[in-house]
């Protein structure tokens, strides 16, 4: 090989390590000034929102990128059979419920009064009765009738005073009132019928979807007149809250980094500004350095994957920017990280 062909890699080789050190220079003048610079992109949470039943689209009344606040209706299914189904519960339960009041409440006054009567009907015919078989048995005895009428006649006294016996036995049981287990019994079948009404609720409920936290349709996959399930997302959410920078932290920097140290974030689509945040998440464990990272370290050095989260009011940041992340080392930990109004900043 000739001293030419040893030369070029020699000084490519030499080129590689003037420029490692002097990136390396860099990091430690940052880390010396008290800040730490980190590159990543941003990143955000995705949910794919499906219906909890199966059934036909009617309605779907918001588009691709429209803001979406919590619990916000965003799709409707067919929901004629479950309405039906609730309002036939509904009445099973009204009907239930009118026949435990009736029990509690017992037999009515009137009632009382009428089966009184009656008792009273039935015992001066029973009385009656017994005087007549009375007579039929003097007459009987002096030959006077035959044995047959005052089998008759006694035969109608025993069903007179059976009669008065069944007319007062009703009035017992009218003013004993309803039995205490036949109350429970409709009290059971009542609570029965007003789960199945809360289930057929929830069951109508399922027909129109919500969103379960504010963000931005990414994507609308299906159409009114297609058939949903639970297992075919209709949208595609895009969480806005919260959101974050990732960012790879090299392993000697992680004695420097804490968990709610302050920070800056900057993109290079809005030139100038600067977007508050902090240092909210380090994995525990590490990880080979991603091709598309940039860190103020070796690439072929593990690093550990971060999370600096962002203040982004104006709706700039989106999933994916490219940004820069300028830790404050010499800060002390927020308090009270956040975004709200309630957040402690320095």
């Amino acid at each position: 090989m000739t001293n030419k062909a040893l030369t070029l890699p020699l000084l490519g080789l030499l080129a590689i390590g003037g420029a490692v050190a002097v990136y390396l220079s860099m990091a430690r003048d940052n880390g010396e000034a008290g800040r730490l610079l980190l590159y990543g992109n941003i990143d955000m949470r995705v949910t794919n929102l499906a219906f909890e039943t199966s059934g036909r689209i009617v309605a779907m009344p918001v588009n691709e990128g429209a803001r979406i606040a919590r619990d916000q209706l965003v799709a409707r299914l067919d929901d004629r059979q479950p309405t039906l189904t609730r309002d036939r519960v509904a009445a099973q339960v009204a009907a239930q419920r009118a026949a435990l009041d009736k029990a509690i409440a017992g037999v009515r006054p009137e009632e009382i009064e009428k089966l009184r009567a009656d008792l009273a009907a039935a015992a001066a015919e029973a009385e009656n009765m017994a005087r007549r078989a009375e007579r039929s048995r003097d007459l009987a005895a002096r030959k006077l009738t035959s044995p047959q009428d005052y089998d008759d006649a006694r035969t109608a006294a025993e069903a007179a005073e059976a009669r008065a016996g069944a007319a007062r036995a009703a009035l017992d049981l009218a003013l004993a009132g309803t039995r205490a287990e036949d109350i429970a019994a409709a009290r059971a079948q009542l609570a029965a019928l007003e789960a199945e009404l809360a289930l057929a609720g929830i069951q109508l409920g399922y027909t129109r979807l919500h969103a379960p936290a504010a963000g931005i349709l990414q994507s609308r996959i299906l159409e009114p007149g297609d058939m949903a399930s639970p297992e075919r997302p209709v949208y595609t959410l895009a969480l806005t809250e919260p959101l974050w920078a990732r960012v790879y932290l090299a392993e000697p920097d992680l004695g420097r980094a804490r968990l709610g140290l302050p920070a800056e974030v900057t993109s290079d689509s809005f030139p100038g500004k600067t977007y508050r945040g902090w240092l909210g998440y380090i994995a525990p464990s590490a990880e080979f350095t991603p091709k598309t990272v940039q860190t103020t370290e070796l690439r072929a050095d593990l690093v550990y994957q971060a999370r600096v989260y962002v203040c982004n009011p104006q709706d700039e940041l989106r999933l994916g920017m490219p940004v820069t992340v300028s830790l404050d080392l010499a800060a002390a930990p927020l308090a009270d990280p956040g975004c709200g109004p309630a957040a402690q900043w320095p």
